[in-house]
């Protein structure tokens, strides 16, 4: 098993980075698909708040490359998550569903049901993962499959577990490597991976051992001695999977990195060191173990350095793409799943996170659903512009179709032995493109989720949150930060959006939610 190998980029007295998107590369050529559709990479990080790079105003954290993306790009400040939690997040992006027609709606889990495994001293679960997707209904890979491309998806899958009907090798992925587990994904040293790779033969999921980190225990003192560091080693694979492409195949990248997730733990190298300094007095935490977060003695530096790192694995992606001579015909998109958390000794409040707004992780507040999103395409998406049109993740599939000139969408993917088949999102392609005079607007964007027993309503400016069956109105052009109901000066709107509300629910034995009256 390879080692890692470790970031080392410091220079000027700050933590340098690949920033390869404004360099060229000599004798480079415009590789361009012969059918020309574009490829595709989506890059979704877990846990970023909006206020967390420093394109979006974060002043402690240094992401070079993901502000280089930004000002080449176009820089998006009215995007939303799927939910405000990941696997429901993540199943919205998948499914083209808003999580009150979609099937997976919570972290629903299967990796607690007694049967274990050992590796080296370490007892671990002999099924792990989530709520499948329902097989009956299309996923964004098997769409960008019936389109030519070839897939590949590298961190956290988060829909079905082990063994399941919904594994990457039954629902359109040709290579796959992560975690297929979202609570394995808690240690960044774990026991084993997950492994998918159709071009090696493999005719379904299996796990991929680290036998250098089993020889240390998962929680306590000696949990750093381990070496394989998963994040670093997901990234690899998808480099590895990048560098295979030559423009022969239109491909279509989905790279979901757990950083900067809990647990707070990551190499000693240049990234974290440097860190430690800025943060000279800095707080610890005491871990968790039934939730597999380890003790951080540095939380904030620990925390900084994860997004740096992460902003390193994006330089190097597009680096990657200038290098094949790919990106003039490669469209990237970067954001996150859901809002910041306060998982396993992170501190939001310290970084500002939120980004001045209300919320986190597991809440229809802004600061729990609104996120980061920027897009990059030399060439196509106008460079350095910020645009507010209002987005959510199930938007993105009918995106990728209008840009793969696919017309089927949505009539073709309807499954009719499905009662109810649908799909909730509008392309922004016309947005992507430059061409807002063409682009059609949402009446309105919902979520719900079933944990904290909370419905999200957006349309126009007005913004309702439903907590526990009350609602609360806010007017998000006076008022961002959610801090004035005023459902009771509106009743009139109050009950607009509970006719919203009702109209799109549909009933989840799995994921109950309460509505409003």
């Amino acid at each position: 098993m390879e080692k890692i190998r470790t970031l080392t980029m410091l220079s000027a007295g700050l933590l340098a980075t690949v920033s390869a998107a404004g360099t060229e590369t000599a004798g480079q050529t415009d590789k361009t698909d012969k059918n020309g559709k574009p490829n595709i990479i989506f890059i979704l990080c877990d846990d970023m708040g909006y206020g967390d790079l420093g394109c979006y105003g974060q002043k402690y954290i240094h992401t070079p490359n993901l502000d280089r993306m930004a000002e080449e790009g176009m820089r998006f400040t009215q995007a939303y998550a799927g939910s405000p939690v990941s696997a429901p997040s993540r199943a919205s992006l998948m499914t083209g569903q808003h999580s009150g027609h979609g099937h997976v709606r919570g972290n629903k889990e299967y990796w607690n049901n007694g049967q274990t495994v050992m590796y080296g001293k370490n007892v671990d679960h002999a099924v792990v993962g989530q709520e499948p997707y329902d097989p009956q209904h299309i996923i964004l890979p098997e769409v960008m499959k019936r389109n030519g491309y070839t897939t590949g998806m590298f961190g956290k899958w988060a829909g079905g577990y082990e063994g399941s009907v919904s594994t990457p090798d039954k629902r359109g992925v040709d290579e796959y490597y992560g975690y297929i587990c979202q609570f394995q994904a808690h240690l960044y040293y774990p026991n084993f991976l997950n492994r998918y790779s159709r071009s090696a033969g493999d005719t379904a999921v299996v796990r991929e051992v680290l036998e250098e980190n089993i020889q240390y225990p998962m929680f306590g003192d000696d949990y750093k001695k381990r070496t394989q560091y998963s994040a670093d080693l997901i990234h690899q694979k998808a480099l590895e999977w990048l560098d295979k492409q030559d423009g022969s195949q239109p491909f279509y990248g989905f790279f979901t990195y757990t950083l900067p997730h809990a647990e707070l733990a990551q190499p000693n190298d240049s990234i974290l060191k440097a860190y430690k300094k800025q943060f000279f007095t800095d707080k610890t935490w005491g871990g968790s173990e039934g939730s597999r977060y380890n003790p951080a003695e540095h939380t904030h530096a620990e925390f900084a350095g994860m997004i740096t790192r992460l902003d390193a694995y994006v330089g190097e992606i597009l680096a990657k793409l200038k290098e094949k001579g790919l990106d003039k015909n490669t469209l990237v998109i970067f954001s996150s799943d859901n809002g910041p958390h306060e998982e396993g000794g992170a501190d939001p409040e310290f970084f500002g996170r939120d980004g001045k707004l209300r919320g986190l992780k597991r809440q229809c507040y802004e600061g729990g659903i609104r996120v980061p999103f920027i897009a990059w395409w030399p060439g196509h998406v106008p460079a350095g512009t910020v645009n507010d049109h209002q987005l959510a993740f199930y938007d993105v599939m009918p995106t990728f179709c209008e840009l793969t000139g696919d017309k089927r969408f949505p009539k073709k993917y309807l499954n009719k032995k499905l009662e109810g088949d649908c799909f909730d999102g509008i392309s922004f392609a016309p947005t992507l493109l430059g061409q807002d005079d063409r682009q059609q607007k949402h009446d309105f964007l919902y979520w719900e989720f079933h944990e904290t027993d909370q419905i999200g309503v957006r349309a126009g400016d007005w913004k309702m949150v439903v907590v526990k069956g009350t609602p609360r109105l806010y007017n998000l052009a006076t008022d961002i930060h959610e801090d004035h109901d005023v459902a009771a000066e509106h009743p009139d709107i109050v009950k607009q959006l509970t006719d919203i509300i009702r109209q799109e629910h549909r009933e989840s034995k799995l994921f109950p939610i309460t509505l409003p009256k």
